[in-house]
């Protein structure tokens, strides 16, 4: 056998191909902050700004020139409290944008990520009991966020926090108020990583104490991440996620081999960091290791990528 026969010229290449990127493979972030006329920088994150509703609605028409249709929304409050209750009620800041982009873009397909961690003074994604995370009383809270999230026209509730049965008392909460067509995709093996450094800078979200190690899983737990995630798929997720995503690409291909549900997985901010800076440094071919990144995320057997990279995948997909 001769291998280099398939390899010969570009067309044969093509047809021979066994993995492909579409843009419609991607979920793109976006970070809503409750303040007029902001459009600010992250110095830690190229690319990647805060934007008050009226820029967000000028970067949601970019994207619609882009075909990029599926964006994944966080919330920056103009105040926070031990309870996060900025997250709740129709005049929250993520509520208003869903309205607002409904709106002027309704074929935007609208995820919404689900915790508090944004929303508290203290950083951590629920209500505390000393110390730690009270899980129960967070998931009550939790389901009173994604009721508001429905009403307000999201298109997929995104729960974050790691919190035991999320899936399953949200789904009791949403069915319980009528929509039962509402999707869930669980951040449902979400690892406590180092890579998610630069978010923190830019949804404000860093712990006043401690770390996220008592629910986020350790990252040296592989049989675990299996078992979190068709846990989640048990209690009625629509669709799973691998968050981080580059260090973990075994944990990908292990939960793709054992569910047939669809697997996300999130291409985080210090992955997309390291990659923006060696770009500008000379190291890499920035666009080339990028599409070849991307491309190593759908072979593992990601069906979805939720990444910062997104604009630009769509730009070279459409050259």
């Amino acid at each position: 056998m001769r291998f280099r026969r398939l390899r010969m010229n570009a067309n044969i290449r093509s047809l021979i191909r066994e993995t492909d990127l579409k843009i419609t493979d991607f979920i793109y972030p976006l970070f809503v902050i409750d303040s007029p006329n902001v459009k600010n920088p992250i110095p830690s994150m190229p690319d990647v700004y805060q934007l008050s509703l009226e820029y967000l609605l000028e970067e949601c028409q970019e994207l619609d020139k882009l075909g990029v249709y599926h964006i994944l929304l966080f919330g920056i409050p103009a105040f926070k409290d031990a309870f996060g209750s900025s997250a709740l009620g129709e005049e929250s800041i993520v509520a208003r944008a869903i309205r607002e982009i409904k709106k002027h873009f309704p074929q935007m397909c609208i995820s919404v990520d689900l915790c508090f961690c944004e929303y508290t003074n203290h950083g951590h994604c629920g209500i505390l009991q000393g110390e730690s995370v009270d899980n129960d009383a967070t998931l009550e809270i939790l389901g009173k966020q994604a009721l508001d999230l429905a009403k307000a026209g999201a298109d997929m509730i995104a729960p974050s926090g790691m919190m035991d049965h999320t899936v399953l008392h949200l789904r009791k909460v949403l069915d319980g108020a009528g929509f039962i067509h509402l999707p869930i995709m669980s951040y449902s093996t979400k690892f406590a990583s180092a890579y998610y450094g630069p978010f923190r800078d830019v949804a404000q979200s860093t712990p006043s104490f401690g770390d996220r190690k008592t629910y986020q899983e350790d990252y040296a737990n592989r049989r675990e991440a299996i078992r979190e995630s068709l846990n989640d798929e048990k209690e009625g997720a629509d669709i799973l996620m691998v968050k981080p995503a580059l260090a973990y690409l075994d944990i990908v291909r292990d939960i793709r081999e054992s569910t047939l549900l669809p697997l996300a997985l999130y291409n985080v901010s210090g992955e997309y960091s390291m990659l923006k800076l060696a770009g500008q440094a000379g190291v890499v071919d920035y666009e080339k290791v990028m599409m070849e990144t991307m491309m190593s995320f759908k072979r593992a057997g990601a069906d979805i990528i939720i990444s910062y990279h997104t604009k630009e995948v769509a730009k070279l997909l459409r050259a």
